[in-house]
Formats: C-alpha cells, structure tokens, sequence
C-alpha cells in the first residue's frame, strides 16, 4: 500500500510543478502584453530645443604668433660727457615735456671760461672797429684789419663751442615721455655714457613686432589687418606697416611690424602679446553657434532639424568638420550646408531620430560675416 502511494505522489509532483510553471508564464506574459498596450497608448517623449540656421560667411585661415609692444619712440638715456651731477629731475613714472631739464651736470668751469671768452670777443670786436676806422683814413692797412675780423671770430667761435658744452651737460627730454627707473644722485661723478634712464614716448599709437614663417610672410602686404590679443582682453585690429627685407637663416622666420592705433590705454611698451596673422585666400564655409557643436568618440556633429512624415520635427545626428571660433560661433568647414537647420540651446539632450518641440524664432536668413581661425 505504501509502495502504491509513492508511486502516485512521484507522478503527481511534477506535474503540480509543471502546472504552477504554466501558470507564472501566462501571468507574465498577460503583464507583457498589458505593458505594451499601455506603452503604445503614452505619447512619444519630446524634446525642446532651439535652432539656429547654418549661415554663409568668408573664412580665412590664420595663424598665431607671439609679439612684442614696441613705443613709435623708446630711447636709453645717456649722458654725453662726464661730469658730477648737479641737479637731478628723474621721477619714476612720471610724464615730461619735450625739453624738460633732467639731470643737469655741474658747469661752473664752463660758465668761467664762456665769460672769458665773451670778454675776450668784445675786445676783439672793439679792435676791429679801430682798425676799420683807421683803414678809411688809410692809417692802418687791410691785412691788419682781416687779422682783427679773423680774432673776432675766433672769440665767437670759442663762445659757441662753450655753450654746446654746456648744453651738452644739461640733458632733457627730446620728446613727451614717460621716465623710467633712475638711479642718479645729486654730487655723482658720471662717467661718459653712463645709463640714466629709459624714456618710452606718450603717443596714441604703439608698433607690435612679431615673426611669422617664411611661406606666410610671403603673403602679407602692408596695409593688410591683423588681431592683437593682450591677456583676456577683446582683440585690437593693428595694420601691418612693414615687413623686414630679410629672412633670418636660422629660423626661417620674418619680422612684421604692425601699428596700433588707440593704444593708450593698451599694453605697455615691452609687452608680450598674441598677434592672430591671416594666411591665404579666403573662401565660403557656414557658421553655426558653438552650442550647436557636439563633440564625441567618432568626431564632431551637429544636430540638423527635419520633418518626418507626418510633419514633426525630428533631430538627425550628422558628422561635419569644424574650423575657427569667433565669438559665440563656430566655422563648419564640410559636412553642412547653408540654410540648414540645426539644433542650438539643448542639442546636449537629443538622440538619434528624437521628437523635438522648437522655442523661439530660429536664426533667420544666412548673413556674410568675416571669419579668423584659432589654428
């Protein structure tokens, strides 16, 4: 009897087994099915965006180089003649005058001798009157009267060449400038050519000096614009107002000299700064805004708006190729067209085919704007 049993309850079991798997099964999959109704029944996710139309412009190339702020006029200041220093007017930083006395050497000796000298010319101008007179009376001959005129001018001479003496020994400015750091004292015995100061000319325009390949200097004309960058500050447009005649050897490099205009408030005379030099012709490529940019592992995309086939706008990724920043936009160099339209402010959330809803106006018309490249 037990044997029995156990014979039924070995066939009953997997059967009760096999039953409570069916059942799991048909539940899940009523579950299955009940989600996917509920799926088809939700409205398709929709993302809002806005959008900028690719626009035509002219783009050049460039390239960059580091330049050097130069004043239209610099001078090392220097005195001619040795002496001791008598009167020093060097302030730091300060602006001088043209012709403002700053530093006057002791003259004394030359001041002793011009009065001597000046004595020395009234003298002889007061024989040569005598002698003229005397020569109209015929007392005295002509040969005396040329050897007064000749004593005369020899006095005058010595004067002259005193007070270019002392003018010498009485250094000023040559220009408006602003004075460097001196270190000159009254009572200093100054040898010949001994360094006073620097002095920078106060103009409203300053010189960038910068080198550039051989090939790209080949290119540039003067006349031609360049951009001056100085730290973080907006780009100062310079013209280009001589190219230097020769190519250093060692470098194959060419010095350019670029004039700013308005410097007065720019960069100091000696500063470094970046100089953004075109290269080549220009020619048509699109610009977008830099939001519409996406970068990723296979290169850089842009989102392009179109309308499917029941008239919604739909997002596609497409691959271009990106060129210059200027501002808040980007040059597409291949890959886009002009006059399409591209996902901006939000592309950062789109997929492949997603649904979009558009805010605001898109970019209007295509505008010609002046592109530079950062490369």
């Amino acid at each position: 009897m037990k044997r029995r049993w156990h014979r039924v309850g070995s066939v009953l079991l997997p059967l009760l087994v096999l039953g409570i798997g069916l059942g799991l099964a048909a539940w899940k999959y009523d579950a299955i099915q009940d989600g996917q109704i509920a799926s088809a029944n939700q409205p398709e996710p929709m993302e809002t965006v806005t959008v900028a139309v690719a626009k035509e412009i002219e783009h050049r190339q460039t390239t960059t180089s580091i330049g050097t702020v130069l004043a239209l006029r610099s001078i090392t200041l220097r005195n001619e003649l040795a002496g001791t220093v008598r009167d020093v007017r060097l302030t730091p930083g300060q602006i001088v005058e043209a012709g403002t006395v700053l530093v006057a050497l002791d003259v004394s000796v030359e001041e002793a001798e011009l009065k001597a000298q000046e004595a020395q010319a009234a003298l002889a101008k007061t024989v040569l009157d005598r002698r003229q007179n005397l020569n109209h009376e015929m007392a005295t001959t002509q040969e005396e009267v040329d050897r007064a005129r000749a004593d005369l001018d020899v006095a005058r001479a010595q004067i002259a060449r005193t007070k270019a003496i002392i003018a010498r020994k009485t250094i000023r400015a040559p220009f408006r400038s602003r004075v460097g750091i001196a270190d000159v004292h009254p009572g200093q015995y100054l040898n010949e050519g001994t360094l006073l100061t620097t002095l920078q000319g106060i103009d409203n325009a300053a010189h960038v000096d910068f080198s550039v390949a051989q090939q790209v200097a080949a290119e540039l004309r003067e006349g031609e614009l360049v951009e001056v960058f100085a730290g973080a500050s907006a780009p100062i447009t310079a013209k280009i107002v001589a190219l230097d005649s020769r190519i250093d050897p060692a470098t194959r490099n060419a010095v350019v000299r670029a004039r700013v205009d308005g410097a007065g408030n720019g960069p100091s005379p000696g500063s470094s700064v970046r100089v953004r030099v075109p290269v080549g012709a220009s020619h048509k490529a699109v610009a977008v805004p830099v939001s519409a940019l996406r970068k990723g592992p296979q290169g850089d995309q842009v989102f392009v708006i179109t309308q499917d086939k029941d008239g919604r706008s739909r997002a596609h990724v497409q691959q271009v190729e990106s060129g210059a920043m200027f501002g808040d936009e980007v040059v597409i160099l291949t890959g886009l067209a002009t006059g399409e339209q591209v996902a901006a402010s939000g592309s950062f959330k789109l997929r492949e085919a997603a649904l979009v809803s558009i805010a605001g106006p898109g970019a209007g018309e295509p505008e010609r704007r002046q592109a530079v490249s950062l490369h």
